[in-house]
């Protein structure tokens, strides 16, 4: 039987910041769930698409061409692939995220915030 996610509860079970939790995958897609707090790096996914939705909070997506797109809680934004881009939160955000499963957190980037394991909820 499927098992729903309440992403309240889902939220409240880690606190760690830029660290995706896979709440479910589908179709060879992940929906990760994500605490952010600050800058994270510049980095593209080549070859998939990116979902930013903004469960809590507020989160600033830049792009390299000085522009941004602020998302309030309840917005959304998909990032194409291949586009440079920088998630940025003035304060926590909770987060939810849809990409295909193997997408790397930091795309082609290395960086102290790589993750290069998959990390589900508890």
């Amino acid at each position: 039987m499927p098992e729903k996610v309440a992403l309240s509860e889902a939220f409240d079970s880690f606190d760690e910041q830029w660290s995706p939790r896979v709440a479910a995958e589908l179709n060879g897609q992940a929906v990760k769930l994500a605490k952010v707090d600050g800058e994270f790096v510049w980095h593209s996914h080549d070859d998939a698409d990116e979902l930013f939705f903004v469960v809590s909070g507020e989160l600033r997506i830049e792009f390299r061409d000085d522009d941004a797109v602020v998302l309030e809680e309840g917005e959304l934004l998909v990032v194409p692939a291949g586009v440079e881009h920088r998630p940025v939160a003035d304060a926590e955000a909770e987060i939810l995220l849809f990409e295909p499963a193997a997408t790397r957190n930091t795309g082609d980037v290395d960086d102290e915030l790589t993750q290069n394991e998959t990390t589900y909820l508890d």
